[in-house]
């Protein structure tokens, strides 16, 4: 009797210890994945039951929560003026969610150890528990000239503005765009069909073009090429004599590189600062074959290339390209070849050039307050690299705003204003019209505001650089006016 006993108790002990490792694996070891699994449906009742937080820019809410009395589906998310916001608010899906959505989501749904304290009070008080408030460094009014400007184009494209002085993201609109409402619903069927649909839309309209695609930037980039001979030499300058042949031999091939259309750039001999406003291909092809690719790939990254950058999202690399040949060299620094950027990347270069050769680290979070409005963080802006001397700078300045009031860039004029800015027309693979480029900051004298613009196939097959000028400026023009004109 007393061995049944024994045998009875041994194996009452063993199913208790297997009980007890088991329940440690599924609370320790397993926790995470069950918590997030599709299949869990209490997790997906949860992302319903908190209050999130807001999501603001500039004052105006832009995402926000709103109670339906709905016991399943607590709060759903809402978005004013949805489309204008789409790639900067994100989406908050049944199991996902993008940009700042995604990016803050522990801040907004309240879950941060930043929160602790904040819920530690409302569990005292019986107060429900609500996340944080992120407040963004958008304005809105550019950031709604930005998105009108780029509709009237009829084009795909993107601009995105900066504060050149902090780094701060001051408008980031990309085209097409879509409704993050209808990805933020509760009906999973509904949701993922329309996801589908998006994601497979020829035009792409869930991609953020400002910072997850990247272009030849065109003729853009001469600023980089001016810059880096500038660099080479203090003693050079906007009057510095440059060679401007008709067609520029490349090393090693049957071919040489032409102007635009074939076409004389003056007399081929030609100031610096006429090169830039007459964006003559010969004269930066040449400069970029004497300096050659490890001094050009040198000045790209002290314009913040080859850094890895999140604003909080992350944003695509841009690249000068391999080191090839010479005939490569000259064909990437005039913004083609393998040479790609993003149009945030190319902001940053013109918020460079207005920041006396400082490129300030972007950032889109403006600050963060809690439920009942104390502030948790606030951004510190910090610089990123030194691209050019205050010298160099001011000399790029002067040629960028002769580039506007002398060259291709005259409809980026503003009244009262000195602009500067640099037109740009790239070529594409694929034989489609080439992208048209604007990059800018205003005032000259005192920035508050540094650009870049990219209308995808918005150039005509005539004058390219023309239509660089045509296209893309008066877009920068009207997103200037809006930050300038208060």
């Amino acid at each position: 009797m007393n061995r049944t006993l024994k045998r009875a108790a041994v194996a009452c002990l063993a199913m208790f210890a297997l009980l007890m490792v088991n329940v440690n694996i599924i609370q320790a070891v397993r926790a995470e994945n069950l918590q997030s699994d599709a299949r869990n449906r209490r997790n997906f009742f949860e992302r319903y039951a908190i209050e999130r937080g807001r999501i603001t820019a500039g004052g105006k809410v832009i995402a926000q929560s709103v109670d339906t009395g709905n016991k399943e589906f607590r709060f759903v998310r809402k978005y004013p003026d949805a489309k204008l916001y789409a790639h900067v608010t994100g989406f908050f899906s049944p199991e996902s969610a993008d940009a700042i959505e995604s990016t803050e989501n522990k801040l907004l749904d309240g879950s941060s150890a930043d929160l602790l304290l904040r819920r530690s009070i409302d569990l005292f008080t019986g107060e429900p528990t609500r996340g944080a408030n992120v407040d963004l460094t958008i304005n809105p009014k550019a950031q709604k000239a930005a998105y009108d400007a780029l509709r009237q184009s009829g084009k795909r494209g993107a601009l995105v503005a900066l504060d050149p002085k902090t780094g701060g993201i001051l408008a980031m609109v990309s085209l097409p765009t879509y409704d993050p409402t209808e990805l933020s619903g509760t009906d999973k069927g509904k949701v993922f069909s329309r996801y589908d649909e998006l994601a497979k839309a020829k035009d792409q309209p869930l991609l953020n073009r400002t910072i997850g695609q990247t272009y030849a930037p065109g003729s853009t980039f001469k600023v980089v090429t001016t810059a880096a001979y500038l660099e080479d030499d203090s003693s050079r300058g906007p009057d510095t004599t440059v060679e401007a042949p008709q067609r520029l031999p490349l090393p090693n091939t049957n071919i040489s590189l032409p102007n635009y259309g074939g076409a004389a750039c003056g007399s081929g001999q030609v100031t610096l600062v006429y090169a830039l406003e007459k964006s003559c291909n010969t004269p930066f092809g040449s400069i970029g074959m004497e300096l050659g690719y490890d001094k050009m790939k040198e000045q790209t990254e002290k314009f913040g290339m080859g850094e890895p950058i999140a604003v909080p999202m992350p944003v695509a690399k841009s690249d000068f390209g391999p080191k090839e040949d010479q005939a490569a060299v000259a064909m990437a620094s005039i913004g083609q070849r393998s040479n790609r950027m993003t149009p945030l990347q190319m902001a940053m270069i013109a918020a460079g050039i207005a920041n006396d050769g400082t490129v300030m680290k972007p950032y889109l979070v403006n600050k963060i307050t809690d439920s009942k409005g104390d502030e948790l963080d606030a951004a510190d802006p910090k610089e990123l690299t030194t691209a050019v001397s205050s010298e160099t700078a001011g000399k790029l300045r002067d040629m960028m705003v002769s580039v506007v009031s002398n060259g291709t860039a005259n409809l980026a004029q503003v009244p009262g204003v000195q602009v500067a800015g640099k037109t740009g027309t790239a070529e594409t693979s694929d034989g489609k019209p080439p992208h048209a480029w604007f990059i800018s900051f205003a005032p000259a004298e005192d920035p508050k505001v540094a650009l870049a613009v990219i209308v995808e196939s918005g150039a005509a097959s005539v004058g390219a650089e023309a239509t660089g000028g045509h296209t893309a400026a008066p877009i920068a023009k009207a997103v200037l006016e809006a930050v300038l004109n208060k």
